[in-house]
This record gives structure tokens, C-alpha cells and sequence, in this order.
């Protein structure tokens, strides 16, 4: 694996995202307070029906970055030149495919908003996020190919920048005028300009991409492509439903200001899910070079070390939003917007249960292994749908998140990984629910420990939340440390480590000389 672009991209990705979510969560506390809780449940709303709408693009960006592994690794720039120009034009297609989808629900809207809200030009809101979405499709091509090479620290570089920007600007437009309609159009004017620079920093990268002479793809690899198409259409239907149904769910059948609630929850998985996604997707490409140049006993060596991370990681995390989830959204936007035990629960364990896929998800695309699972998201989806509207009759927002925790479960849970041990490392996948287990096991038990040391720290106040936000960082970690320090994947991450402060030191040295 090419280790210094993988290190920059973690680096500059760590660096971008932390700083995106100190931003976000301070515009959330000033858009708390300049508009109510139904302008949050519509953002929340519109947002997860854009992402329905997104089916157009029927997970083509996976496996257009699978199909540029190859021809960069070993640098064939006529069959990029190919390959870009076809994707160039299927881009277009989708841009326009989602525009029209996104016309023709228009006049439903009232129909997945339980109650209406009290909020003015309804449909212009929604016009505007459909602009904003429809505005990246167009310049999402370069962007692949950029993230194809082992480059995505750029793509982290300009998204980051652009957010931090567009960011200010509503919170001061926000403050000043308190108008959703400004601070919207903020957001579609810098998406432009940020794709735009994008594209012309992929030009400049590979300028071979400017070359007049169009180059033709072969049939072959066009059937390749849309093969690769036709299986990740059911992986994206199956995520997008499973994933994007939640809020439209609980805005037609619990209510819109539950939205802005469930919202706020969502808004932290998604600030930790931000830096461990971009952590786990720059080294993706990375391991597709591993797989397509080293043999299957090196890529399930490395796999064993992502998956052991992947524990830690997510271990770790759903420890801490257990115990820190509602004293934050206490001292954050008030006690008002605290939302249950039970609910909190079934997120967490979403929040983990969806984690701990990462890395089988990464050496699974990595392998091109789209087509062996294209059914497993139709029958995810299928079953989240039936059993959130069943469950949601009973037991509202839990009943909705109870039925995505049985869907992932019943389906995702076994299939994937099973997808890649037979067709990827050629094993039994009795080792991955061994290792599930083990970890899984360590989880709950650090869990527990962590918990109990956190009752003692009393209920409310910054120093309650100092305490146990001390004892997350320490009692978890300390735990699976002890647990596992002899462990050959802990020994690998350390040899790791250390061979990496070796070369940053030696740099110095050369550098100071």
C-alpha cells in the first residue's frame, strides 16, 4: 500500500473534520435560537428525501472508483481519458434524472408531513435543497477520480475549506436577517464554486484531461461497468431506504418537530461518523492497489488489523455516546431537546452495529465484490420498511430505529461478510463471528464498567459531564488495552506507529541538515 498517501489523507482528513464539526455544532446551537424547532425538522426532512432521490445515481460512484484502480496503478492514461469522458456523460444524466425526480415530487409534499409547519414558501425550500444537490452531480466524475488515486486529502482539503466558509456566512446571515430563504441560496453558491475549483484542480493533476481527442471506451469495459452498476442499483436502493426513511418516517407518522429532535442525535453520529468514514474511505483505495498487487494471505493480514481497529474505534464511541449523549444535549440546546433512554439506547446500538461494517465494507468494494450480495440490500430494505412502520404504530421513534437494528441483523450482519470470506480471502466465515463475538463481547463489558463509574458522577452540570467524559476516554480504552496488548493485530498497529514517528523524526533531521 502507498502508506505516505494514506497517512496524509487520515491527517489532513482529522484535521478538516474536526474543525467542520466544531462549526457545525456552533450553527446548530444559533439556528436553535433564531428559527423554531420545524425550520430543524424540515432541514432534517428535505434532506433524507434528497438523499431518496439519489437512487438516480444507483451507486455509480463506487463503482466508478473500482473501475479506476487498474489504469492508475499502472498509469494507462488513454483508459482513463476513456473512462472519464463515459463517466463525464453519465453524470449529466443522473444530474438531470434527479432534477426531474425531484420536480415530480414537488406537489406531494404534504403528503410525508404529518402536520404542516407555520413556514412560508414551503416549496421554494425544497426547490432549493433539490438545486443543491443537483448542482454536484455535474463535477462528481473529477471528484472520483481524484479520491481513485489516493487523493482524497485534496477532496477533504476543498470540502473542508467550503464548509467552514458557508458556515460563517449563515450564522452571520442567520443573526442578521434570521431568513431560511439566504441562508439556503449561501449554501448552492458555494457549492458551485467549490465544485468548479474541484474540477479545475483535477485538470491540473491530469492535465491529459484537457486533451481534445476523445477517447472511446471499449465495449468490454463498458459492460464490465454497467455489470458492476446493475449489482451496486441494489446496494443503493437498500442503503438509501434503510438509511434515508428514518426522518421522512417520523415526520408522516409521528410528527415534523420529532424530526428536529431526532435531528440533533443525528447530527453528533454524524460528526463522529464524518472523521471514522473519511479515515476507513482513504485508505479504500489503497487497498484496492493491495488486493489487485499482493497476494490474499497479505490482504487478510491487513484486513484482521482494519477489523481490530474498527472495534476500537466504534467500541469506544458507542461507550461514550451512551454515556455523554444526553448531559451533551443538555449543556448543548437545553434539557427541552433530551429525548429518552430507550431511543438514546437503540441509537447507539445502530450507531455500532452499522460501525463495526466498515471494514468489511472497504476490502468487500476494494475486491469489486458488488454483484455476489445485489440482493441483500433489497431484502434489508424490505424488511426495515415493514418492521419500522409496524413497530412505529406502538412505540413511535423507537419502534422506527428498533426496526432498522432488526433489518441489519436479519440481513447485512451475516451476508456481507460472508460475501467476502468466500469470495475474497477464500476462508471460513466462522472467523469473522468469532472475532465479532470477542469484540462485541469487550464492548459491552467496558461498557458496563464505564457506566457504573459514570452513576457515581451525578446527573447534570459541566463538571458531571467533564467527569464522565474523563472516564469514557480512560476506563474503555484502558480496558481493551489490557484485553488485548499481546494480541498480533495490537502488535502490528504499535510496529506501525512507531515506524511512522521513526520516518517523521529522520525527516526533521534531513530537513534541519
Amino acid at each position: 500500500m502507498r502508506t505516505a498517501n494514506s497517512m496524509k489523507n487520515v491527517a489532513v482528513v482529522l484535521i478538516g473534520q474536526i474543525l467542520n464539526i466544531l462549526l457545525s455544532f456552533g450553527s446548530r446551537i444559533v439556528f436553535v435560537k433564531m428559527l423554531n424547532a420545524e425550520y430543524l425538522g424540515v432541514n432534517g426532512l428535505f434532506t433524507d428525501v434528497l438523499s431518496i432521490l439519489s437512487l438516480a445515481e444507483l451507486g455509480f460512484g463506487s463503482a466508478v472508483i473500482y473501475g479506476l484502480y487498474k489504469p492508475l496503478a499502472v498509469n494507462n492514461e488513454s483508459k482513463i481519458k476513456a473512462l472519464m469522458n463515459f463517466y463525464s456523460r453519465v453524470y449529466r444524466l443522473i444530474g438531470f434524472s434527479v432534477l426531474g425526480l425531484g420536480l415530480v415530487l414537488l406537489p406531494f409534499l404534504n403528503v410525508i408531513i404529518k402536520d404542516a409547519p407555520a413556514i412560508s414558501n414551503l416549496n421554494l425550500i425544497f426547490l432549493l435543497y433539490l438545486a443543491n444537490s443537483v448542482v454536484t452531480y455535474f463535477y462528481a466524475y473529477k471528484r472520483s477520480l481524484i479520491i481513485a488515486d489516493q487523493k482524497n486529502y485534496i477532496v477533504t482539503f476543498y470540502k473542508s475549506g467550503f464548509f467552514a466558509v458557508v458556515t460563517i456566512v449563515q450564522v452571520v446571515i442567520l443573526l442578521v436577517t434570521q431568513n431560511f430563504i439566504l441562508y439556503l441560496l449561501v449554501k448552492i453558491i458555494f457549492s458551485l464554486i467549490e465544485n468548479i475549483l474541484l474540477s479545475r484542480k483535477a485538470d491540473i493533476l491530469y492535465p491529459f484531461l484537457k486533451d481534445k481527442n476523445k477517447e472511446k471506451l471499449a465495449v468490454a469495459d463498458r459492460k464490465a461497468i454497467f455489470r458492476n452498476v446493475k449489482a451496486m442499483m441494489y446496494h443503493r436502493i437498500g442503503s438509501v431506504v434503510v438509511e434515508g426513511t428514518d426522518n421522512i418516517l417520523i415526520s408522516s407518522i409521528v410528527g415534523i418537530v420529532w424530526v428536529g429532535f431526532y435531528s440533533n442525535y443525528s447530527l453528533i453520529i454524524g460528526a463522529i461518523n464524518s472523521i471514522v468514514n473519511q479515515i476507513f474511505e482513504s485508505v479504500t483505495a489503497s487497498v484496492g492497489n493491495l488486493n489487485a498487487v499482493e497476494s490474499e494471505d497479505k490482504s487478510f493480514d491487513i484486513y484482521k488489523v482494519m477489523l481490530f481497529l474498527n472495534f476500537w474505534i466504534f467500541g469506544f464511541c458507542a461507550i461514550s455516546l451512551w454515556i455523554l449523549f444526553n448531559p451533551f444535549i443538555t449543556l448543548w440546546l437545553g434539557s427541552n431537546f433530551v429525548m429518552n433512554h430507550w431511543i438514546v439506547a437503540l441509537i447507539v446500538i445502530n450507531f455500532y452495529t452499522k460501525g463495526f461494517r466498515k471494514a468489511t465494507l472497504v476490502f468487500k468494494d476494494a475486491y469489486g465484490l458488488f454483484w455476489n450480495d445485489r440482493y441483500k440490500p433489497v431484502a434489508e430494505a424490505t424488511v426495515n420498511l415493514i418492521a419500522s412502520v409496524i413497530l412505529a404504530k406502538y412505540y413511535g421513534i423507537a419502534g422506527i430505529l428498533l426496526g432498522t437494528f432488526i433489518s441489519s441483523m436479519t440481513t447485512v450482519f451475516w451476508i456481507e461478510p460472508l460475501v467476502l470470506y468466500k469470495n475474497g480471502f477464500k476462508r471460513s466465515v466462522f472467523d469473522y463471528f468469532k472475532r465479532y463475538a470477542k469484540y462485541a463481547g469487550a464492548t459491552f463489558c467496558a461498557a458496563g464498567l464505564t457506566s457504573l463509574a459514570g452513576s457515581f458522577a451525578g446527573e447534570q452540570g459541566i463538571n458531571s459531564f467533564i467527569l464522565k467524559a474523563f472516564m469514557c476516554l480512560i476506563i474503555p480504552n484502558t480496558f481493551f488495552l489490557l484485553l488485548f496488548y499481546r494480541a498480533d493485530e495490537f502488535k502490528y498497529v504499535m510496529e506501525m506507529l512507531r515506524g511512522l514517528f521513526k520516518r517523521k523524526k529522520l525527516a526533521k533531521v534531513n530537513h534541519s541538515e
